[in-house]
């Protein structure tokens, strides 16, 4: 029956039916039907031997779009094995009305009594939502399944380790995060706390493995999580599973599991491996396995394995190319023992990722100015393109067993991506611009399917282009004079000329362009014989140039005519800058051959020689500890190659002289800020950074500015005189948000730009700004808790507090953020009887953006004295 929800009367949604107590956990899932239909299941498990527990035949389930359905009870079965719990299943279908976001929801009341975390847990609603996108430029979603059931029992002192086993039928990636359990109108229970621990619970975000260690105390607890689907970085889907773990007191330890760690299989593969289990009490142990292999025809051998001592079983996987995925496949392994009064669980994840075969043989042939490579396809061949790899002589490169694609540590360049699986050829020519001569050309393919999974490279294979044309290998200033400069230009001459096709007799033409842009170049030389490679340009005046200096050499036939051109190559332009008590050096080297590294020559004041002083594998250098006001003279020696056999090795040229007087008109770095927020003290502790050696560091004091709201302007409110103290606390009696920034000052005034501004919101202490009691002692007689009164109240400027009793009549309210309910009705001014109270409380609150809401739903209730 569908039903349109309207909250006219949110008190309704909260009246407790008293024997409707059973909730111990549940989580929605759902699977993509067609179009904008999907399926929703509702796995609850609850009390067993409570009343309401096998007269639940529908439940309500909220869409997110404004609608929602009552959804029959299809299974209903005591959870064999696991005493006074009952398994049951929901489901039903559901038509969005557009692509969207959807939050799908259940509030069931109520809890089971007695949960030590959830104050009043009789009397809290269980909530359990679904996050589903619609997005059809992301592809339709089917949401994590979790193959794991929520019953895991666990000891006081004790390692406790629970998870889900998510399986994504999608193969999205998936993430993991604990969250505080929701309760009446899906928010956070109030006084909900985490598990008492001895040490750490936390959840592994990438396994999803949620360890409690160790337990503290005895009783029953509940525990959320969510676990997300995230498909090309955007989330598409979450499931949050709420669920209860029991804890008792024993002697006896968890089993152990032994089996190989995370490994990786080629697509068509058979995959085997031995799992063991063990209990070290003997008191018996059973291995279970779940996980996506097992839903794709893998299997483990028997399943479920059961022993009084050690368990042994056999995992095996027929892997085909159907399997292939970026993220990788988990198999969870479950050991249970039989102790008691408890059965202890351990879990080994164990993560598989089946890859693809490259696509094979490779080739790679020069042809023109560029090179022309072809291969063959994967065994996988539903691919949907391929990616080719690049760079500059061999690799040497021998892939690991689960490394795919080519890493950017092999020193191979992505130079492009074919779209078509049937596409089993590529011309490489600099997109038209020509590939350079004397560079050796070394090729990888990769196969990409659907989910950008890669396959393993092909092998490796390599070309360059025939050695037809001259090959510039020195562009060099062959000169100390700082009044002039001359270039020494050397080129290779072609040694493999089509005589046949261009005859003799042939000429250099030297082309020379003021610049690295090639704009305007001119003719300003030509040599008749092949044996010329060394030119001497005295006409440039290097060293009192501010320019660089492009060349280019074309080789004619005096018969056919043009045949052909070097590669374009520029001597190296060094620029200066003046720092305080330093100078900072920059260069730009645009030649067609590799780099490895730069040698700084520097003449200091008074000397008549330029030595060496550093070596940079980059292209800068700082060079720091100079005195401000003195004449510093500077010149940049690059050591290159071509990775072509037979050419010049190594490469080496020199930039122009340059001089450089230090000063101090740079600002210091502008600060990195960083803040912690003190929840306890409503503190903000400001910290800050300066980048390394990036700028100037003569830093003599600090501003630091602030704004209560982030549209405002940024105002001074303090400074620090010490450079070292890089640490502020910035106080406040009930209001901790607000909008920080600093700025750095040197000796001599200059100023730094403001550091990243860092802006503390609300949600930085979500449980310090408003939380309400579940409980309170009117008239008594003790003095304690005579009133209803917040715990906490912190930046909330007013509220509109209601409380209702059960029937939905108002008995108090105020807009005063301390409240003050003596208990009595305010219309009567009689005292309200024991019991069960309900609010809705709106709060308005300070945040950086002004005053925002939130609302509160919940209950208190009044006990009194004898």
């Amino acid at each position: 029956m569908k039903k349109t929800y309207i909250n006219i009367i949110l008190l309704l949604c909260m009246v407790n039916v008293a024997f409707a107590t059973h909730q111990r956990a549940a989580e929605i899932t759902y699977n993509h039907i067609e179009g904008l239909t999907y399926e929703f299941t509702v796995v609850m498990f609850t009390r067993t031997s409570s009343p309401a527990d096998d007269t639940r035949e529908v439940m309500p389930i909220y869409w997110g779009d404004g609608s929602g359905d009552e959804i029959p009870r299809m299974i209903w079965e005591e959870v064999p094995g696991v005493e006074d719990i009952s398994y049951n299943l929901y489901r039903g279908t559901h038509t969005f009305p557009a692509p969207g976001k959807y939050m799908i929801s259940v509030e069931d009341p109520n809890r089971n009594t007695g949960v030590q975390n959830i104050p009043n847990s009789i009397n809290v609603p269980m909530f359990i939502e679904t996050e589903l996108l619609i997005n059809p430029f992301l592809g339709y979603n089917n949401s994590v399944q979790l193959l794991n059931p929520p019953i895991d029992n666990g000891c006081v002192g004790k390692l406790f380790i629970h998870n889900p086993g998510a399986y994504d039928v999608d193969g999205d990636s998936i993430s993991y995060k604990l969250v505080v359990c929701k309760g009446a109108g899906g928010f956070d229970i109030p006084g909900y706390t985490y598990p008492k621990t001895s040490e750490v619970f936390e959840i592994d975000s990438i396994s999803g493995d949620l360890t409690w260690f160790t337990p503290i105390l005895q009783g029953e607890y509940n525990v959320a999580f969510v676990v997300e689907e995230w498909r090309y970085g955007i989330k598409i889907g979450s499931v949050r599973r709420d669920m209860q773990i029991n804890i008792v007191s024993c002697n006896h330890d968890p089993p152990e599991i032994i089996a190989i760690d995370d490994t990786c299989i080629v697509a068509g593969d058979f995959l085997h491996f031995d799992v063991l289990a063990y209990d070290p009490d003997g008191t018996g142990v059973t291995l279970t396995a779940v996980g996506g292999p097992l839903e794709l025809g893998a299997s483990m051998v028997p399943n479920p394995a059961s022993s009084s001592d050690t368990v042994f079983a056999d995992f095996s996987w027929p892997t085909t190319c159907a399997h292939v995925k970026a993220n990788p496949y988990t198999v969870l392994f479950k050991a249970v023992d039989n102790g008691s009064p408890a059965n202890l669980v351990n879990f080994k994840s164990v993560a598989i990722k089946v890859i693809a075969p490259a696509p094979e043989n490779l080739q790679a042939e020069a042809l023109g100015n560029g090179i022309d490579l072809s291969w063959e396809k994967s065994v996988c061949d539903h691919n949907t393109g391929y990616k080719i790899y690049r760079r500059s002589g061999p690799s040497g490169w021998d892939p690991d067993y689960c490394e795919t694609g080519v890493p950017i540590y092999t020193g191979f360049q992505l130079i492009a991506e074919v779209a078509a699986a049937s596409t089993l050829n590529f011309r490489d020519d600099n997109l038209g611009l020509g590939l350079v001569h004397g560079i050796d050309y070394c090729y990888r393919v990769t196969a990409v399917y659907h989910d950008n999974a890669e396959s393993y490279a092909s092998n490796e294979d390599c070309a360059y282009l025939k050695r037809d044309v001259p090959i510039i290998t020195h562009v060099s200033n062959d000169s100390t004079d700082l009044e002039s400069g001359v270039v020494n230009l050397v080129w290779s001459k072609p040694i493999e000329l089509d005589t046949i096709t261009y005859p003799g007799p042939y000429n250099y033409l030297v082309y020379r362009n003021n610049g690295l842009l090639w704009d305007a170049p001119s003719l300003i030389k030509t040599f008749n014989s092949l044996d010329d490679t060394i030119y001497y340009d005295a006409a440039v005046n290097l060293n009192t140039s501010g320019i660089p200096y492009n060349y280019q050499i074309d080789l004619e036939s005096e018969t056919v005519g043009y045949i052909g051109s070097s590669s374009k190559a520029a001597s190296i332009f060094l620029n200066t800058q003046a720092r305080d008590r330093e100078v900072y050096l920059t260069w730009v080297p645009k030649v067609p051959w590799v780099n490895d590294e730069y040698i700084i020559y520097r003449q200091d004041p008074g000397s008549g020689t330029l030595d060496s002083i550093g070596l940079s594998k980059f292209l800068f250098y700082r060079d720091r500890g100079l005195e401000n006001d003195k004449e510093y003279c500077y010149y940049i020696k690059s050591i290159g190659r071509y990775s072509l056999p037979g050419l010049m090795s190594p490469l080496v040229n020199y930039s122009q002289i340059i001089c450089e007087v230090p000063n101090d008109v740079m600002p210091p770095c502008d600060p990195v800020l960083n803040i912690q927020t003190h929840c306890d003290s409503l503190v903000n502790k400001l910290s800050w950074t300066l980048p390394y050696d990036s700028c100037s560091y003569d830093v003599a004091k600090y501003h630091i500015y602030y704004t209560a709201l982030q549209e405002q302007p940024l105002e001074l409110i303090d400074s620090i005189t010490n450079p070292y103290d890089t640490i502020y606390y910035h106080f406040s009696d009930s209001n901790y948000v607000g909008c920080y920034a600093v700025k750095a000052i040197d000796s001599v005034g200059n100023t730094s730009a403001f550091s990243n501004v860092v802006c503390v919101n609300y949600d930085a202490c979500p449980n310090t700004i408003y939380d309400l009691p579940n409980v309170f002692t009117p008239n008594n007689g003790d003095q304690f808790n005579p009133l209803f009164v917040p715990k906490v109240n912190h930046m909330v400027e007013r509220v509109e507090m209601s409380i209702f009793n059960r029937w939905g009549n108002i008995l108090f309210e105020t807009n005063d953020p301390e409240i003050r309910w003596d208990g009595k009705n305010s219309k009567t001014n009689q005292d309200c009887a024991e019991g069960v109270y309900y609010y809705v409380c709106q709060v308005y609150f300070h945040t950086i953006n002004g005053l925002e809401t939130m609302t509160l739903k919940g209950s208190v209730t009044i006990i009194r004295g004898p």
